[in-house]
């Protein structure tokens, strides 16, 4: 109850403060993302929501309505998740997944979600990308709006409502039930092409930002320790939804493993490649060249393999095997990498930061590891200048850590002091 009381109280106070003009932050050292360089003894001063100027303590002159001192913290641009699913609670397996779309209403997990949306911002992910609402309509718009109006407190939220995949493809699987029963489903399913079309027009027409894929199923390890899949889509079907989505203004996020799933998402358009984690070298070489972003989601293959390797399926075990040896040639091709978690397919009470660990496990330097959550997310979502980093002009989207990143990674893990829009949602000074 107390813990409630706390948040509502902070929340109130935070709408308060959006009647109040200027905030100068006083920040014993901020972290310039691009260069890694510590700036100490500075003033950010800012307007409305976002960052007007930043200035030398010393020589700062400008009167504010607040004054807020990190004096004592380290202060970064808020952070950027590219690959969540605030709609879902985790799903080591087939089971937690079914019990989720088959017991709980959309209103009901909707009502969960604005939990999760709560809890991203308090991790310190001013900004996230929810790829796909896993059976729950498009509540993740109605989550989007709700925060943007300040109805409720959350990250800035960029959507792609129902995934789309083809006919028979893609969990819940019927063969499961009873064919008498017609079962809700996770996406959107289509056959032909011009049902491809019309789902995404379908989707973008309830306020989908980003229409998201599943390329591939059925993941195979071969004798030489790589990777096969069966493709989802016909060639006419996957570049009638590139088609229509980049004529539309709006981005393709695909859901590829293996090469058969990867090569042909990226042929056809798509702008980033989620999981990714049976690639190989042609599928480096070929994002490379055409400039897409991987979102490697590290820590949830790790935190699902175990459950489903007992429940008989071993293919993630095999991934996290491979993973290491990907990760390193995927840095040394020069693969752009954006920090997706997929948070949801693992519970909201876990780590969020968990994967930075496994960047630097696995050969990022520190620097390289924030930059995949800060001006790379930024990036992908078409928002540089805008988010990512601390500048004018930008975002007022700031968070506070006690000790330095570029030493320890793992503080990102308990952020004391969060800012987002101008707006200070915790502190825990």
């Amino acid at each position: 109850m107390i813990k409630v009381i706390f948040l509502l109280l902070n929340f109130f106070s935070c709408l308060m403060l959006t009647a109040q003009k200027t905030v100068a932050v006083k920040c014993g050292n901020i972290l310039d993302v691009r260069t890694g360089k510590l700036l100490s003894n500075k003033i950010i001063f800012i307007r409305a929501n976002k960052i007007e100027s930043i200035t030398d303590a010393t020589s700062f002159k400008q009167k504010a309505d607040t004054l807020i001192d990190l004096s004592a913290y380290y202060v970064l641009p808020g952070l950027i998740d590219s690959h969540t699913h605030v709609l879902l609670q985790g799903d080591i397996t087939s089971e937690d997944y079914d019990s989720q779309l088959f017991k709980e209403s959309i209103p009901y997990r909707t009502i969960r979600a604005t939990k999760s949306c709560l809890q991203s911002l308090r991790n310190g992910f001013t900004t996230i990308r929810d790829l796909g609402t896993e059976g729950a309509g498009y509540a993740d718009v109605d989550l989007k709006k709700a925060i943007a109006k300040g109805l409720i407190p959350g990250p800035r939220m960029f959507v792609s409502t129902l995934a789309l995949n083809t006919t028979g493809h893609y969990p819940v699987a019927e063969k499961d039930y009873a064919w008498e029963l017609k079962l809700p489903k996770g996406l959107k399913e289509i056959t032909g092409a011009d049902e491809a079309r019309k789902a995404v027009r379908e989707q973008i027409a309830y306020g989908a930002d980003w229409i998201k894929i599943y390329a591939d199923r059925g993941y195979q390890k071969l004798e030489n320790g790589g990777y096969k899949s069966i493709p989802n889509f016909t060639k006419e079907e996957i570049e009638a939804i590139a088609d229509e989505t980049i004529k539309s203004r709006r981005s393709l996020a695909a859901h590829a493993v293996t090469p058969d799933g990867i090569i042909y998402a990226i042929n056809a358009g798509a702008k980033s490649i989620e999981h990714g984690f049976g690639m190989n070298d042609e599928c480096m070489q070929l994002m490379v060249q055409k400039n897409i972003f991987w979102c490697p989601t590290i820590y949830v293959n790790e935190y699902v393999a175990e459950g489903r390797a007992k429940a008989g399926s071993p293919i993630n075990k095999y991934f996290a095997e491979s993973e290491p040896a990907t990760f390193k040639k995927a840095m040394k091709y020069g693969v752009k990498i954006a920090y997706g978690t997929d948070i949801g397919g693992y519970d909201w009470t876990y780590p969020q930061t968990k994967d930075f660990e496994y960047f630097i496990k696995y050969g990022m330097q520190p620097l390289q590891a924030i930059q995949t959550a800060t001006i790379n997310g930024a990036e992908l979502l078409g928002q540089t200048g805008l988010i990512g980093e601390i500048i004018p002009g930008a975002f007022a989207d700031i968070i506070a850590i006690k000790n330095n990143p570029l030493i320890d990674i793992t503080i990102l893990g308990n952020v004391k002091w969060v800012m987002k829009d101008g707006l200070v949602w915790k502190n825990e000074k």
